[in-house]
């Protein structure tokens, strides 16, 4: 009997959950889902799973051989920049086929009200004169770039609440877990007086709406891009990266 492939599944997106629901029902296929370990309560994803940090490059190369690993996937979140050059490193010092599986960006269309910009701090330059009140949808290591701007209203979304204080002088926070709807989304901007959004290119639907509410309500969005990150093999769908592994296993 063949023995059974190992996949270490990066986690912490709606993709990798759905890609280990997917492929804990083949034979011959074990997944074993990583997370960072940042959320407090992650949902439920089936087959084995770990949470925390591997501990750098090394510790992950090791990893990956002293547990058989034979493929690796990177589902994580496409502004999780450190863990995937971290992967993409460990992968090549251990030979370990790697899969970058990214949804693909949000485009803008008609009717948006978009400002690009490179990175937080850039979005905490363009902020000022846009709103008194601005919804802000960043990762919560991204919030300090926010933090001079005392005369600017923040509403801040997050999963967990936060266990310290906010790097931010004027702001509540809301909790609350993607996907979400536009009929939520709209009701929460107007609910909170909202005049502008400032939110990372996430892509993907679970967190489309708030994009569709600002453009029906003629709000401005400032736009952070992702970070640049190439990889020899990259698909943006959950059907993709099957047929990635299937032609592996």
């Amino acid at each position: 009997m063949a023995s059974r492939r190992r996949i270490l599944l990066l986690g912490g997106t709606g993709e990798s959950r759905a890609l280990a629901e997917r492929l804990v029902t083949q034979d011959g296929v074990e997944v074993i889902s990583s997370l960072a370990g940042r959320t407090e309560q992650p949902q439920a994803i089936p087959g084995s799973l770990r949470i925390g940090g591997f501990g750098g490059i090394d510790a992950l190369a090791r990893y990956l051989a002293e547990e058989r690993i034979d493929l690796l996937v990177d589902a994580t979140h496409p502004f999780a920049e450190r863990i995937s050059e971290n992967a993409a490193d460990a992968c090549r010092r251990s030979g370990t086929p790697r899969l970058l599986l990214r949804r693909a960006p949000w485009q803008a269309v008609e009717g948006d009200r978009w400002i690009s910009v490179a990175d937080a701090d850039a979005a905490a330059y363009a902020v000022p004169g846009l709103a008194e009140r601005v919804f802000l949808s960043v990762g919560r290591q991204e919030l300090a770039a926010f933090a001079p701007l005392v005369e600017t209203w923040f509403l801040v979304r997050m999963v967990d609440g936060p266990r310290q204080a906010l790097p931010l002088a004027r702001c509540e926070v809301v909790l609350d877990r993607g996907p979400f709807e536009e009929e939520g989304e709209r009701a929460l901007l107007l609910e909170h007086r909202i005049g502008a959004l400032v939110t990372r290119n996430s892509g993907g639907e679970a967190t489309y709406p708030k994009i569709a509410v600002a453009r029906a309500l003629g709000l401005p969005v400032v736009m952070i891009d992702r970070p640049a990150f190439n990889a020899a093999e990259t698909v943006t769908s959950v059907e993709d990266a099957l047929a990635w592994i299937a032609a592996r296993t």
